[in-house]
């Protein structure tokens, strides 16, 4: 035991995120307007960083499109701040994308309750990674992403392990350097931020560089399957007035027509926006518009511009 302690103690020593960081050293003795121009000063680093991985991004996203085209689900693991971004990501998705719940779904080492209170030793051996997939019953159609600030929690790479086993993609998404990695994945996403602000604090710059990555993915397959119409999120759920609301004022906004007649072009398409928007700009009638948007893999501009070319 004490030899895998010091094993340990050696790793983290010289892992990127565990160093101090010689901008920040009077930090301690600074006023507030100081401590928020330093933090701020580290944080613009961030997108640079994330800017030289967007290959690695992209390729990535395209992944998790196949899943998607496949009936697989994207599955985020991590541990703490990285568990509870992994989280944040999928839930958000059914309300900006109207996909299904469990399309997109975050794991953390812990489980529910360390969503609210930490539960720091859960991270620390990789058969609960492993069994944390098993659980929601991983099939080779998945892609499983590993969120790790260091590069190195044991739960990540269980789960990590336990994909490469059932023959899903697997994706890395870390702040340290890949050379600094001891595990394979088909896509590694290293975004190395540097030390932190506050020494080993990764909810800071290792945790906005994690999310931003997350956006990306996210938002970059669900616009490759046809969520979004030009730049606006054209598939969304009327799951409460807000959204409701949303919808007419897309609507309008595509078609011209008014508030009241917008509404019931909402309820004759069913309350689904793509749907009602193909049936106002093609004169379609509701069955017709949901099978070209099936035929248009969720489309709209494809149908649109079909149907151009068909009449000229």
């Amino acid at each position: 035991m004490e030899k895998n302690k010091q094993k340990l103690f050696s790793q983290l020593k010289d892992l990127d995120t565990e160093q101090r960081n010689a901008n920040t050293r009077e930090i301690d003795v600074a006023d507030s307007l100081e401590i928020a121009r330093l933090i701020n000063a580290e944080d613009q680093k961030v997108a640079g960083q994330v800017e030289k991985k967007l290959p690695a991004i992209a390729r990535a996203i395209d992944l998790i499109k196949e899943a998607f085209d496949r009936g697989g689900r994207l599955i985020y693991a991590g541990a703490g701040t990285s568990g509870r971004l992994g989280i944040l990501d999928a839930v958000e998705c059914p309300p900006t994308f109207g996909t299904d719940p469990g399309q997109v779904i975050g794991l953390i080492a812990g489980g529910r309750e360390a969503v609210f209170r930490s539960q720091e030793r859960a991270e620390d051996y990789e058969s609960n990674g492993r069994e944390a997939l098993r659980d929601v019953d991983l099939t080779s159609r998945d892609i499983v992403c590993g969120i790790a600030a260091s590069g190195r929690t044991p739960y990540v790479h269980g789960a990590l392990k336990e994909a490469k086993k059932t023959g899903c993609h697997t994706l890395f998404v870390t702040t340290v350097p890949a050379s600094q990695i001891t595990i394979d994945v088909d896509v590694m996403i290293d975004v190395p931020v540097g030390p932190e602000v506050i020494m080993g604090s990764t909810r800071m710059k290792s945790g906005t560089a994690q999310k931003m990555v997350m956006n990306m993915l996210t938002t970059g397959a669900m616009i490759r399957s046809g969520k979004v119409y030009e730049n606006v999120m054209v598939d969304l759920q009327l799951a409460n007035q807000k959204l409701e609301e949303r919808s007419k004022r897309i609507v309008m906004m595509f078609t011209g027509i008014d508030y009241e007649q917008t509404g019931e072009w909402l309820e004759k398409a069913g309350g689904h926006v793509k749907t009602a928007l193909v049936m106002i700009l093609t004169g379609m009638e509701r069955g017709e518009a949901e099978q070209q948007l099936q035929e248009h893999d969720g489309f709209i501009r494809k149908i649109l511009q079909e149907r151009t070319m068909k009449s000229e």
